[in-house]
């Protein structure tokens, strides 16, 4: 009887191996009788996620086909996945036909389930048919075509794995507010321990073949549950009460963030209002490097939207009184519905930027700004210039009258900028800190205002070394990334100014003619300019739109025309939108959350969690 089971078991395993190389498309045209002598032949094994299959150098022992799961390829020369193998594709063809060393570092990014052509078994069937040689043949060109083309592979399955730290945390409301929002942006999916525990490979592959997202709600706890879905992560999502202590998540959250190709982020769940000074806090335990702030709806809407790529992520340049241009700009796609989901810049850039992540509204930031610029001048604490032609004691006042104490890391939408780093001669990248600040480094122009001293850093305006800061936005990864170029032109000529050599008193005064006077403000703010505008050149291809408003006649110090360039920005974007359909939107999409994100499955599993806190020690019951 045992001899029995074991040979029905054989032919199971022989016909599913069938199956799945019939459905290879490589194979097609391969005849059946080399078909069959393969899955004879072939080895089948498993490979738990973040095992290696191969490392580049390691002599070639055959081919391999998924049948499920997902590998990653990576070049040893790169941080990151240059390849993605899935069902029912080969990996290390190449190396097999050539007789050379692998190139590549191959790993599991999920449990995954394969095929193993052995070379003593390619060798056999490729002697007795050439269908097989020609398959693979055609795959190599196939995959050499597309690599000389910089061709991106079709985008899998996104999988995230939510883990909130502990039985307290809301998770379950998080997790399916979160999967409505991914489900308008395609087919998403909710999977929790009750529903999937016992379940195969196959299975979890199933579900991500069918989805475009897939969120997995692990335990709080180490428990295998939380194991396996650490092992389908592409993306770790820690969730945690903003009021409550802070507590290290369980270890094997620790391992899966420093697999590679897994993102880590904390989604910190406020009451009421934004808890200040939870995100350092919690930052402080968590292996995640950057975090999402959740007080209302809107934030859950942005969040997936970065999650799924598909936001928008806005960087504004210097450009002085240009600058004000930006927030024409930025009301122009705030009524067309065009989402702003994290932002950055440069200089007056990251000061309109800064007003943006606090939430603030387009009036209040034309009030404020209003406040700070034009009523009065922010330039005016003269002294004398052994460091600079002002004290910069004024700039920072105002800085923080508007924006008080608040830290970069408390604001509502994801923010940084970029100041100059005279001690590197880099840009440096601020994400935390004093926000107020961190501003006053980004604006203190070399020569009008003193360096801002960070440690062993001397910090000065951002437009120096980077004018446009969009390869930064791009590492935010955010989908869509919208530059704002106010600079980069310069406002006089020297056509404008009196010819030859005028007298010391006419240089700095509006000459008869009543052509502009010029001076050492403008000569030193023109110059700034003139260091970022070669950069912004550069910068301007990481962007997928740069919308750059007609400023030339505007002076960069002129702070009172504020509202006509303001009105020039607005104007600008409102026309250039008509003409850019690509633009993301807001959409008011219907929402298909599968059915195992309605709302009566989430109760069920809101109770089960309930259940399951009761027993743990610090919450028994007293007896």
């Amino acid at each position: 009887m045992a001899f029995e089971d074991d040979r029905s078991v054989t032919i199971h395993e022989m016909r599913s191996t069938l199956v799945c190389l019939a459905d290879c498309p490589t194979l097609n045209g391969v005849d059946e009788e080399t078909l069959v002598t393969i899955a004879r032949e072939a080895i089948h094994f498993s490979l738990p996620a973040g095992c290696s299959l191969f490392e580049a150098g390691m002599e070639p022992d055959g081919i391999y086909l998924v049948t499920t799961g997902r590998l990653g390829v990576r070049d040893p020369a790169r941080p990151t996945w240059t390849a993605s193998i899935g069902a029912r594709e080969f990996v290390g063809e190449l190396s097999w036909l050539l007789g050379q060393r692998r190139s590549a570092n191959v790993v599991a990014q999920r449990d995954t389930e394969l095929l193993w052509l052995t070379s003593e078994v390619l060798n056999s069937v490729t002697q007795r048919s050439a269908g097989l040689s020609l398959a693979l043949a055609r795959l190599c060109a196939h995959r050499l075509h597309l690599s000389n083309r910089n061709h991106r592979p079709s985008q899998r399955a996104h999988v995230f794995v939510i883990v909130p730290n502990s039985p307290a945390t809301d998770s379950i409301n998080f997790a399916t507010q979160l999967v409505a929002e991914l489900s308008r942006r395609g087919k998403a999916e909710l999977v929790w321990d009750a529903r999937a525990s016992c379940h195969t490979t196959h299975w979890f592959s199933r579900v991500e073949e069918k989805n475009d997202y897939v969120v997995y709600l692990a335990d709080s706890h180490s428990s295998g549950w939380t194991r396996q879905c650490c092992r389908q992560a592409d993306f770790l999502l820690l969730v945690a009460n903003s009021d409550e202590p802070r507590s290290r998540w369980p270890d094997v959250i620790s391992e899966t963030a420093a697999r590679p190709g897994v993102r880590t982020e904390l989604a910190l769940l406020h009451r009421g209002s934004l808890h200040a000074g939870a995100a350092a806090r919690w930052l402080a335990v968590t292996p995640a490097k950057r975090h999402h702030h959740i007080v209302g709806p809107a934030d859950i809407g942005r969040i997936a939207r970065l999650l799924a790529q598909t936001g928008v992520g806005l960087v504004l340049s210097g450009g002085g009184a240009r600058g004000f241009a930006h927030l024409g700009v930025i009301q122009a796609l705030r009524e067309a519905r065009v989402p702003i989901d994290c932002v950055g810049g440069s200089s007056i850039g990251a000061i309109i930027a800064g007003g943006v992540a606090m939430g603030w509204s387009d009036q209040e930031m034309r009030e404020r700004y209003y406040r700070t610029f034009v009523a009065t001048n922010p330039l005016s604490d003269y002294t004398f210039p052994f460091v600079a032609l002002t004290r910069g004691r004024k700039v920072a006042r105002l800085l923080r009258q508007e924006f008080g104490d608040v830290a970069i890391e408390d604001m509502p939408i994801p923010f940084f900028c970029i100041s100059a780093n005279l001690s590197t001669g880099r840009a440096c990248e601020h994400r935390s800190g004093l926000l107020w600040h961190t501003l006053r480094a980004s604006v203190a122009i070399p020569g009008i205002m003193p360096p801002v001293f960070r440690d062993d850093e001397i910090l000065v305006d951002g437009s120096a070394v980077n004018n446009m800061p969009v390869d930064v936005m791009q590492n935010y990864s955010p989908g869509f990334v919208l530059g704002s170029d106010a600079g980069a032109v310069s406002s006089f000529r020297s056509r404008d100014l009196v010819s030859g050599h005028p007298p010391f008193w006419r240089f700095f005064n509006r000459t008869s003619a009543g052509k502009p006077r010029i001076n050492i403000f403008q000569i030193l703010m023109e110059s700034n300019m003139v260091g970022g505008a070669s950069s912004a050149a550069v910068q301007r291809e990481f962007a997928d739109l740069i919308l750059k408003p007609p400023l030339l006649n505007i002076e960069l110090l002129d702070w009172k025309a504020f509202q006509r360039v303001i009105d020039i920005g607005y104007r600008y974007t409102v026309a250039a939108l008509e003409n850019l359909p690509k633009v993301p939107r807001i959409t008011d999409a219907p929402i298909g959350v599968h059915g195992s994100a309605s709302s009566l499955s989430a109760e069920i599993e809101r109770r089960r969690l309930a259940r399951a806190a009761l027993l743990q020690p610090d919450v028994l019951p007293a007896a």
